[in-house]
């Protein structure tokens, strides 16, 4: 089994990363590469909680693991870091044994140069999943996350402000954010 290692920096707090990695909405927003809309079965976001995800194509030319164009998977969180670390135990819905077994997802947040590094590996990935074609995907996702929590210049501050107000998530200045406690999301069943 392989692994796949990607990093991406973020001009946003850690904590504004890590609410983002378990609020469900916006999980449903970052969490799917380009050509795939997201549906959220199940979202429980606390040491041993369950979730289930559906990404499908947006287009038929697209073959799922699941069905013929959708892909599910489902989980659970294994160890849950505020602001640090999320760590997932993740398989997909599949009757193609290449495609079968549990794969780890570890996502580490660090401060590095006025924001957020994310570093994510997966590792365990089964054999008929292509390293080369997680990374596309997981590249995608983390510029989508990136975009959703970054604070990069005062025009783009307003917009922000209102979407992470929208979902809830943390307004105010990085170092405000970091000494905060991490509320407990919203949960989607």
């Amino acid at each position: 089994m392989s692994s796949t290692r990607i990093r991406q920096h973020v001009n946003a707090p850690r904590a504004a990363v890590y609410r983002a990695l378990l609020d469900a909405r916006a999980v449903a927003t970052w969490m799917v590469p380009d050509g795939m809309t997201s549906q959220m079965h199940t979202f429980e976001p606390h040491e041993g909680g369950a979730f289930r995800i559906s990404l499908t194509y947006d287009e038929p030319t697209g073959t799922g693991k699941t069905t013929a164009h959708t892909d599910t998977h489902h989980g659970r969180f294994v160890k849950l870091v505020p602001n640090e670390q999320v760590v997932e135990v993740v398989e997909f819905e599949t009757a193609d044994p290449a495609m079968q077994g549990k794969m780890t997802i570890t996502i580490t947040l660090v401060e590095a140069g006025g924001g957020t590094d994310i570093v994510a590996v997966h590792d365990g990935l089964p054999p008929g999943l292509s390293p080369a074609d997680n990374e596309t995907g997981w590249r995608m996702s983390l510029a989508k996350l990136a975009a959703l929590v970054e604070v990069v210049s005062q025009e783009s501050r307003v917009a922000a402000v209102r979407e992470l107000e929208a979902m809830a998530l943390p307004v105010g200045e990085p170092d405000q954010l970091e000494r905060e406690s991490v509320p407990e999301p919203e949960l989607l069943h």
